[in-house]
């Protein structure tokens, strides 16, 4: 029944990630289905090891009574035996001696069959059958163990949503200036989103070419939780292609270190498919003269696409000439997704 236990646990946790939304902290929602069929999955197999184990139950029910029933029988048997014997006494002396010499040659030559084999048999338990016995169930149930933590975690410890704590103590990098994303895809990615390694070149290509066209079609882009990451892509791939255009979005401000004056960063957290290749996106905002904010304040900004060198990476990045900002509330849904 353990292992019925540990199946539905897997199937609870994932069924309660859904039913308290904290499931989006893990993964693209796009991609839902693949946790959904884990929980049916789970919860068919945990039917299944319950009906298993059901019959198993029975069967061992059935075998005690089926023993039990066999030694009422011998204990029966074993009472008329006695009772033979008592009616023999009775018969005379010398009938009792021929029916008690012929009994007893019985009993010796099954005795000692039975000995011997008996002896072979106890021998061979203690050999093979309770010398492993203690470090097999140590085994086993340090194996339930380890299935178990991660259930007790999932739905016992609280769902952290990510910050700037996180930001300040990975850094952040533009992937294709210090690693090639293709060759380790599992990394957590900053500033800059890039699915290029979900494309052959021939395909990113094509994507990129549609998803700039498809921005740069507007007179303002207004980046808002749907098309966020897209167009944050867009952008750094295209920059040439926005300088002066008007961009607003909302994100939660970020000083860093090495940024000066009214400089902050404004971050998003996104993912693109799951947790393994989430990261924080967004880019370094020129805010008005006198602007103070502190990490983790969420605003909302509107401006203009500029260029900027910045010297921590080594390279001229887009900046956004910040001309209204404003604070805002965290938004219920902090994550944005990568649309495909």
């Amino acid at each position: 029944m353990i292992r019925f236990a540990i199946l539905l646990g897997f199937a609870f946790m994932f069924f309660l990630l859904h039913y308290t939304g904290d499931i989006n902290k893990y993964i693209n929602m796009k991609y839902s289905y693949l946790s959904i069929s884990a929980i049916v999955l789970l919860a068919f197999l945990s039917l299944y090891d319950f009906v298993r184990g059901y019959r198993q139950d029975l069967a061992a029910e059935k075998r005690a009574a089926e023993e039990k029933m066999r030694w009422e029988r011998e204990a029966e048997a074993g009472a008329a035996g006695d009772g033979e014997r008592d009616r023999l006494r009775d018969c005379g002396p010398d009938s009792v001696r021929g029916h008690q010499h012929g009994h007893q040659g019985h009993q010796e030559h099954d005795h000692a069959g039975h000995g011997h084999h008996g002896r072979e048999h106890d021998h061979d338990h203690g050999a093979f059958g309770h010398s492993h016995e203690p470090s097999s169930k140590w085994k086993r149930y340090a194996g339930y163990a380890i299935l178990l933590f991660p259930i007790f975690t999932g739905i016992f410890l609280p769902v952290k949503t990510l910050d700037s704590s996180f930001v300040a103590a990975k850094g952040f990098s533009f992937p294709t200036l210090e690693q090639d994303v293709k060759n380790n895809p599992g990394f957590h990615q900053f500033l800059r989103p890039d699915t290029s390694v979900f494309y052959s070149k021939e395909g990113y290509d094509a994507v990129k070419n549609k998803e700039k066209n498809e921005f740069a079609a507007q007179s303002e882009i207004v980046l808002n939780d749907d098309n966020y990451m897209k167009g944050m892509e867009a952008l750094y791939n295209y920059p040439s292609s926005f300088m002066g255009k008007a961009i607003s979005f909302e994100g939660f401000a970020y000083k860093g270190r090495q940024v000066d004056g009214d400089h902050y960063f404004v971050f998003r957290f996104g993912f693109i498919h799951c947790v393994a290749d989430s990261g924080v996106f967004g880019m370094l905002a020129d805010f008005p003269d006198g602007t103070e904010l502190k990490n983790d304040d969420w605003v909302s900004v509107k401006g203009k696409l500029t260029w900027e060198y910045y010297q921590p990476l080594k390279a001229t990045i887009p900046v956004l000439q910040v001309s209204s900002w404003s604070r805002i509330d965290a938004p219920k849904e902090p994550y944005v997704y990568r649309n495909f």
